[in-house]
């Protein structure tokens, strides 16, 4: 199944760290991961959501998961029709990572006005973060 995860600049950069292989654990505060069904809700959420804490930036990354693994977690919807998502214990990301399959890749870049770091021109990434990229947009939000 393919899925998507709408992530902030550190967030991206953790992922970058584990060879774009797995997600970073969850903070305390943070006891689910929700991985997203279609790129529309992940976009919303990097662009709306993400531009505007703490990096001002928010990526839309995208990967496969097993399909007889993932069926374990029920489908939420948490509002429309598009706002769909699966809903992780914090506690089994490390097992989720494990059924990965590939590469987590970066579908979309969005930036906030008040993003302060450097975009590699040829990745639209922050400096530094050389992924595994598939079409990169650079989208300036309100």
């Amino acid at each position: 199944m393919k899925l998507y995860r709408p992530v902030g600049a550190k967030e991206l950069e953790l992922i970058a760290q584990a060879n774009f292989r797995a997600f970073p654990p969850r903070l305390p505060e943070q006891p689910i991961f929700y991985p997203v069904l279609n790129f529309e809700y992940a976009a919303q959420i990097a662009a709306k959501w993400n531009t505007q804490e703490r990096s001002f930036a928010g990526f839309v990354t995208q990967f496969e998961i097993q399909d007889e693994y993932v069926q374990r977690f029920e489908v939420q919807t948490v509002g429309g029709q598009i706002y769909k998502e699966l809903w992780v214990p914090a506690n089994e990301l490390e097992e989720f990572n494990h059924h990965i399959v590939g590469e987590i890749t970066v579908e979309a870049a969005y930036y906030g006005k008040r993003f302060k770091g450097e975009i590699d021109p040829e990745t639209n990434l922050p400096k530094g973060i050389q992924a595994v990229t598939r079409q990169i947009y650079w989208v300036e939000s309100p």
